[in-house]
């Protein structure tokens, strides 16, 4: 299950079989949208279902199948649940008559692999309400809350809520500033956007129309403008921007029209500094200048698109690589959010700028490479690298955590 490009908190609703997980999340929702049913195994796949938690605001609710499910096509369906983890800001584990075992400690241990936060449910209280030897042998394992709970009324529901606010972070809903402490109110904030073949047509890329609202966010002025305009806007002696954000594929260009004295970085590494591993980023882009002939090299799209020949990923990206080393370098990309496997073939791991997804999700993803010691970088710093202006284009964000 990928989460797609939907940036709202995702909450997975866990555990075993005929627990009562998808009448919970009806309940939740206040529709039918999961299906219910005495057979255990009814849901095969994670889905998902928007809801709006007052105090949290929009969030995916996400229906798993059971844990304990057997069989080879019930453990194909376990792992999908297993997989979608690594997606969740949050995890509801459902358990029921007093049961808490091999399945439930598994899942917390995954839950805490992957960082996720969560309390446990006990389901079904009106059947079997939880007795305190279940709730001893729970703490003994876990600090996590536990609610006794029954879908078939109401009157539980608030205090399930209540403990949600609880456990997700507020980071995850509260909203982030991609220029805060870099730009002061009333200053010039320039962007740069080309439009090539891989730009949308009629619109403008989900980084360029966020970079705008945040600019105004932060009362500057925003002035957006091509890269074939750029040097006509310093020749008419326009106001001096306090910073310079391009689309990192126009570096070599932008960075020539430039004066020395005007900060400049690219859209890529804003959302790097707001959502990626900047500091893994930052250690691991210099592994470009020590690639040898016939190394590896994994680049990440967060993102599924159609494939040009402007590509910056699958096309640009080999090429500057390439030309930029002078070695034969091999290259893999996956795109989405799909498992990586292998990665100890890889000398280094380049991430897209991850608009489309939290930043959970994009930790999550290159957690298994910062922890094997793999290094990590990401396409504004690559190019960045490439350009010779990487110290140039990370000075921004340098400043304000010196």
């Amino acid at each position: 299950m990928t989460k797609g490009k939907d940036l709202k908190p995702h909450i997975g609703i866990f555990g075993r079989r005929n627990n009562g997980k998808s009448s919970i999340i009806n309940l939740m929702v206040n529709q039918e949208v999961a299906i219910v049913s005495p057979e255990p195994g009814t849901t095969t796949d994670p889905v998902k279902k928007s809801i709006e938690i007052f105090g949290i605001g929009p969030a995916i609710i996400v229906d798993t199948a059971g844990i304990d499910d057997n069989g080879e096509l019930g453990q194909k369906r376990v792992q999908k649940t297993y997989d979608a983890l690594k997606n969740m800001d949050c995890a509801i584990l459902v358990i029921t008559n007093n049961e808490f075992g091999f399945y439930e400690k598994e899942l917390i241990v995954r839950l805490r692999e992957f960082g996720v936060p969560y309390l446990i449910l006990h389901n079904k209280s009106d059947i079997s309400p939880l007795d305190s030897l279940t709730r001893e042998k729970i703490k003994e394992f876990s600090k996590a809350t536990v609610i006794d709970f029954s879908t078939k009324t109401n009157q539980f529901l608030n205090d399930l809520i209540e403990e949600l606010k609880k456990t997700i972070p507020e980071t995850t809903y509260q909203k982030s500033s991609l220029l805060g402490g870099i730009v002061k109110p009333n200053g010039v904030v320039l962007l740069v956007t080309p439009i090539d073949s891989e730009a949308p047509d009629g619109r403008m890329i989900l980084p360029q129309v966020m970079a705008i609202r945040d600019v105004l966010d932060n009362d500057c002025i925003c002035v957006v403008l091509k890269e074939t305009q750029l040097k006509q806007y310093f020749e008419q002696e326009m106001p001096r921007p306090q910073l310079i954000i391009t689309d990192s594929q126009a570096f070599s260009f932008v960075n020539a029209l430039v004066p020395s004295d005007v900060p400049l970085t690219s859209f890529s590494i804003v959302f790097a500094r707001l959502r990626g591993d900047f500091e893994h980023y930052l250690a691991g882009t210099p592994t470009l200048s020590n690639l040898k002939d016939e190394d590896k090299v994994l680049i990440l799209e967060s993102c599924t698109h159609q494939v040009s020949c402007e590509d910056i990923g699958r096309h640009k990206l080999p090429k500057w690589i390439g030309s930029f080393t002078g070695k034969k370098i091999h290259f893999d990309i996956i795109s989405g959010l799909n498992s990586i496997e292998n990665l100890s073939q890889y000398k280094l791991v380049i991430q897209c700028g991850g608009c489309v997804v939290t930043r959970k999700q994009l930790l999550n993803r290159l957690k298994s490479a910062v922890d094997a010691n793999i290094p990590v970088s990401n396409y504004g710093m690559t190019i960045a690298y490439l350009n010779g202006i990487f110290d140039r284009v990370i000075e921004p964000f340098i400043k304000i955590n010196a």
